[in-house]
């Protein structure tokens, strides 16, 4: 049997399999992806954005820079021909979608968890799935046909819509079909739109329109009038006059490489966690493309997993910490449905009721600033706040935005590598007093400061503020503040290091 005690095995290697491999692994904990496909890079994928908050979730892994490089940026779009949501003003470095097919995103994910040190399975299906009080059996089988068991502490189901992992725990997946016998296909144009997102919605009939970076456009395309099954054959003719009804010209699509039509489900498991078997990505949760969540939810998933593992399994945490990505993410998961429901619901609105309701909530989302900031919020993910305990800090459980700090650095440039990091007032800064005989002198380091970093140093990094703020704040390694005090002591800070980061050593 091949494993370990303190590893986790994670079933597949899509964008959440990846970032929560690579997390596990910079953290040193032994992780294994298995993955029933080969190990190939394919050009054909679904997802094709990333939104402000996924992004910099990548920056704090070192990521963002080079995929920035390899999209193209929006920093606006429209819906429905009239609203125009401008993403400038975001309260985010990263204050633009990024348009980049999920392959992209997956070679970026898969060179730095590999690099990390996380083991790789390809053509490898897992075949059944047994826990009991010390950690997880999986039965697979290998590319030659052979079986093999694989024992881990942990096992978490990033394997997709059709989970075996789910459906090996015995979770449910309520929910329905909301569309069916949508459209997708990967196409040339004769003729550029004049927007980087073209989507619009006319009669029976949606489209929409974004550029892969690499000469070829995803089309996304339904006509109500057409219910057909998956399997339905789908040509170019039918893809051209679908999106000449939505838009009112097909742009002279051509040469597709890449057609198939699908149904758009909405499901949310009950339940992330049975036992020692965690969910994440669409084996969690699905919904319909609108918004392009699907990837960046997932993505955010295994970010709020990853640390919460590794510090159980380093000792650092007791396991009642896991319980906490089910209170934390589902919520999440289930706003995501709703709101990405809710935008194609509304494109397809027909009857005058319908898009009386449509008017008035694009009205108020245009022109009414709370309700903007919140819809675009929740869309880029930057929105989202974790429950906090009664009588926490008003930071406590928000997402920390990317705080400049005393030696010329960034917040989520100290988040690299995994730990928390602890944002100190400046005011802490001690008198300069010499490091040796006869060196020159030097900063001494505070009381609280020497305190944090004792027997911590390879979870927690200590830094200060650039400014002249009086509150300590400590950012978890996914960036989301768990503690802050205004101008506070020693036995606090202590505290709630103990309480969060674990105990020194």
């Amino acid at each position: 049997m091949h494993g370990t005690a303190r590893s986790v095995i994670v079933v597949g290697s899509g964008p959440t399999g990846l970032l929560l491999a690579g997390d596990l692994a910079t953290a040193g904990v032994p992780v294994t992806v298995v993955e029933k496909r080969p190990h190939q890079v394919s050009n054909l994928s679904r997802a094709f954005v990333l939104h402000a908050r996924t992004l910099e979730q990548l920056d704090a892994r070192g990521l963002a820079g080079e995929l920035e490089r390899v999209g193209r940026r929006l920093e606006g779009f429209r819906l429905y021909g009239r609203l125009s949501l401008d993403l400038s003003a975001l309260p985010s470095r990263f204050a633009h979608l990024l348009v980049l097919p999920q392959y992209e995103v997956e070679k970026a994910l898969e060179r730095w968890a590999s690099e990390a040190g996380a083991e790789f399975r390809y053509a490898t299906e897992v075949t059944g799935l047994t826990q009991d009080d010390e950690g997880v059996t999986v039965k697979v089988r290998g590319p030659g046909g052979g079986t093999q068991a694989l024992r881990a502490a942990y096992v978490v189901g990033c394997d997709g819509m059709r989970s075996t992992v789910r459906n090996a725990v015995g979770l449910p997946f309520p929910g329905r079909s909301v569309i069916r016998s949508v459209m997708l296909a990967d196409v040339k144009l004769a003729e550029e739109p004049g927007e980087l997102l073209t989507v619009n919605a006319a009669g029976d009939s949606f489209a929409f329109l974004a550029p892969f970076g690499d000469g070829y456009h995803r089309v996304i395309c339904w006509d109500r009038g057409r219910d057909l099954p998956d399997d339905a054959p789908v040509g170019l003719d039918e893809i051209r006059a679908t999106t000449r009804r939505a838009l009112g010209r097909d742009f002279g699509m051509h040469d597709p490489r890449w057609m198939s039509r699908f149904h758009s489900d909405e499901r949310q498991a009950p339940a992330y966690r049975a036992g020692r078997v965690f969910l994440a990505g669409d084996a969690a949760h699905v919904h319909t493309p609108a918004g392009g969540q699907g990837m960046n939810t997932g993505l955010q998933d295994a970010a709020n997993l990853g640390w919460k593992l590794a510090a159980v399994l380093r000792g650092h945490a007791d396991d009642r910490l896991l319980d906490t990505y089910q209170a934390e993410r589902h919520p999440v998961g289930r706003t995501v449905l709703l709101s990405s429901g809710g935008i194609v619901r509304a494109a397809m609105a027909k009857r005058p009721w319908e898009i009386a309701l449509r008017t008035l909530a694009t009205a108020l989302v245009g022109t009414v600033g709370p309700v903007r900031r919140r819809a675009l919020g929740q869309v880029t993910g930057i929105g989202y706040r974790y429950p906090a305990p009664r009588g926490s800090h008003r930071f406590t459980g928000l997402r920390a935005p990317d705080l400049a700090l005393a030696d010329g650095g960034r917040l989520y440039e100290a988040l690299r590598g995994g730990r928390f990091v602890l944002v100190l007032p400046a005011e802490l800064a001690a008198p300069a007093e010499p490091a040796e005989p006869g060196e020159p002198g030097r900063p001494a380091h505070h009381p609280v400061e020497l305190a944090a970093h004792a027997g911590r140093a390879d979870r927690l990094a200590v830094e200060r503020w650039a400014s002249d703020r009086r509150t300590a704040v400590l950012v978890r390694p996914d960036g989301y503040v768990a503690w802050a005090a205004d101008a506070p002591d020693l036995r606090a800070v202590e505290t709630a290091l103990a309480a969060h980061v674990g105990p020194a050593r």
